[in-house]
């Protein structure tokens, strides 16, 4: 069984808002058209568990479908964390970390909206909007 990653820091521009979380060992990019409005670009994820933000005061919220919601720091804008509504999950954006050693690039999701202009070099896993939504209700009928 291997080690758990460790707990890393993060926060946002201004630093108003500092957080710690376990980071997985990937990151994902999403090029969905909200990731890409949200962020500014194709959204640069990692998947995180045991995410403590320490004061939520200038954390925003802004809840972008039935389960889903999308934070940002109230005060400079940046964007922070994909996270269910529920806070079953959370996917913090891979630039909020401090260090990002030891991440790798491993999956493209929403390929199918991603526009011609840009492409990332790395060999990376891709899935249509429609395979990635299946993963997830599968995983999500897997867990319960």
């Amino acid at each position: 069984m291997s080690e758990p990653r460790p707990i890393r820091s993060g926060g946002c521009l201004c630093g108003a808002v500092r957080f710690t979380a376990r980071p997985g060992p990937h990151m994902d990019v999403c090029h969905c058209g909200m990731c890409r409005r949200w962020s500014g670009g194709a959204f640069m994820g990692v998947p995180v568990t045991e995410l403590v933000i320490e004061d939520e005061s200038p954390l925003g919220a802004y809840a972008s479908s039935d389960y889903g919601e999308r934070a940002f720091c109230r005060n400079c804008g940046s964007s922070l964390f994909w996270r269910m509504r529920d806070g079953s999950a959370a996917v913090a954006s891979l630039q909020a970390f401090d260090d990002l050693s030891g991440i790798v690039f491993a999956e493209e999701i929403f390929i199918d909206d991603k526009p011609a202009l840009y492409s990332f070099a790395e060999d990376t896993a891709k899935l249509t909007g429609a395979e990635f939504m299946a993963r997830m209700s599968g995983q999500e009928q897997a867990g319960g």
